[in-house]
């Protein structure tokens, strides 16, 4: 009997593969099968949990005190101390590289060749190099399109070019995801609207090189992949300036023990001490932690005993990752952050309870361009889906949320401020978070509570990026549902349906 169990056992999982659960499952609340074409086809999936993407480090989510809260020496008062909440995500565990940046422009040559103007916009701006009184020209011509150069963080690129490399690698990440799954064949050949995109795919607006689609259990025949089979990834995204922070300080580092909630010490900077100096006696003892400024015109120190090795951007693995395994969290270079500078948004969150749950100053809420008939229309000429700006009046009877653009909520509306761009400060609408401290930078910089800003539409050699990805599930990780689960003495309750 037990062999002729066995031998049932290696027939019937054949027919489990692709996610779907025990096909004699049924609805705790119809009774009705799953995944069995009889009773109408609805699936239930075995989910197997979300991947890791290429290059991405899960961070596991928890409560810390965002904010400087060491001596502000500028005086600015914009990163009140206040205690917050991140939900679990993931983070790219280097900066965005050169080579990167480089495979996104020539996939973006190579694919919009009617529309050469997207690939010249993606451009990083080499002329970042130039100054009045220094001759840093030969960085003009080398520091991006020379292989030296291949693994140092892209430079020159602004917010919103960064927000379309994300975007862009959302895509080819998916696409690589649908390959791997046999769902796909390799496509190189897709030319201007004809290209993969995460949410065309969805829409059924793209249909790629078929290999095989997946069994659709209610009509018997095949589908393409939906959004509930959870096979494709969440986006790539730059990271809230939350995330950003709570990522650089990485303080599971200095948790007492695993039975408790105690933090034996909070940094100053994403290592312990209040020096950039490398404490532990061994060979490497007095090493440079990060590449920063250490003062006037000393980039990296003297020949023959230079201290961070870097004149200006180093390697994207160089230095000590952090306790979360990221490196160069401080120094090398400033990375941009989603949010929306406000001097005042410490303050604001920290006397709304509403706000301490991943706190981020966004721009506009956005929604999908629909026909009369609730379907997104036909997607633009470079193969997106098309967006629009969610207005004041779409949000009209919402309790969760009365206001549709959030760049200036309680920060900036004339009742409570009003920025006068160029007159009183340099503040907009278009001013972005950055983070970190660069090469260029003294130490203070370096502190994951410092902030500072830039408009959107600029780029500097001191600012590169680097993206995150939400975490869908529970917070541990892929066997985590979320919540406790306590053992009982108790005998399950049978179901009624079997």
């Amino acid at each position: 009997m037990k062999k002729l169990l066995r031998l049932s056992l290696v027939l019937v999982l054949p027919a489990l593969i692709l996610g779907s659960c025990k096909q004699s499952e049924r609805s705790s609340s119809t009774g009705w099968k799953y995944n069995d074409s009889e009773w109408g086809g609805f699936e239930k999936l075995d989910y197997e949990g979300q991947k890791t993407g290429p290059n991405l480090v899960p961070i596991q989510g928890g409560t810390f005190m965002m904010g400087l809260t060491e001596e502000d020496v500028t005086f600015e008062w914009d990163n009140v101390p206040r205690r917050v909440t991140v939900s679990s995500f993931y983070m790219d565990e280097t900066e965005v590289s050169n080579i990167d940046y480089r495979e996104y422009l020539y996939w973006t040559k190579k694919t919009y060749q009617s529309y050469p103007a997207v690939w010249r916009e993606a451009l990083p701006d080499s002329l970042v190099w130039r100054e009045e009184l220094s001759f840093n020209e030969p960085f003009v011509e080398t520091y991006f399109r020379h292989p030296s150069y291949d693994d140092y963080p892209v430079v020159g690129v602004s917010w919103k070019q960064a927000g379309k490399f994300a975007a862009w690698r959302t895509d080819r990440v998916n696409e690589m995801l649908l390959i791997e799954r046999g769902i796909l064949n390799p496509s190189p050949d897709q030319v201007d609207s004809d290209n993969f995109n995460t949410e065309t795919y969805l829409a059924g607006q793209y249909q790629g090189n078929v290999r095989k689609n997946l069994k659709d259990l209610g009509s018997g025949g095949e589908r393409s992949v939906r959004f509930e089979d959870g096979i494709m990834l969440p986006d790539y995204r730059l990271p809230t300036e939350a995330e950003w922070e709570y990522a650089a300080l990485a303080l599971q580092g200095n948790q007492a023990t695993s039975q408790d909630e105690l933090i034996t010490d909070r940094r100053i900077y994403p290592w312990n001490g209040n020096t950039a100096r490398y404490q532990k006696r061994n060979k490497q003892q007095g090493g440079m932690l990060a590449n920063y400024k250490r003062g006037r015109g000393d980039y990296m120190g003297i020949a023959g005993k230079l201290n961070d090795k870097a004149h200006i951007p180093a390697d994207v693995r160089s230095f000590l990752p952090n306790d979360f395994g990221l490196y160069n969290m401080a120094g090398n270079v400033s990375e941009w952050t989603a949010d929306v500078y406000r001097p005042m948004t410490s303050t604001t969150l920290r006397d709304s309870e509403n706000h301490d749950l991943n706190p981020y100053r966004g721009g506009e809420f956005m929604q999908k361009v629909l026909d009369e008939n609730g379907v997104p229309v036909e997607k633009d000429s470079l193969g997106k889906i098309q967006m629009e700006p969610v207005s004041d009046d779409d949000v009209l009877g919402r309790e969760n949320h009365k206001v549709a653009n959030v760049k200036n909520y309680k920060d900036g509306d004339d009742e409570f401020v009003n920025y006068e761009y160029g007159i009183h400060t340099l503040i907009n609408d278009k001013s972005r978070v950055i983070k970190g401290g660069s090469w260029a930078d003294r130490l203070y910089w370096l502190s994951p509570g410092a902030r500072r800003f830039k408009d959107e539409d600029k780029a500097d050699r001191t600012i590169g990026f680097r993206c995150a990805m939400t975490r869908v599930g529970g917070p541990e990780g892929n066997e985590d549902t979320a919540g406790n689960k306590f053992k009982t003495k108790n005998k399950k309750v049978k179901r009624r349906y079997k």
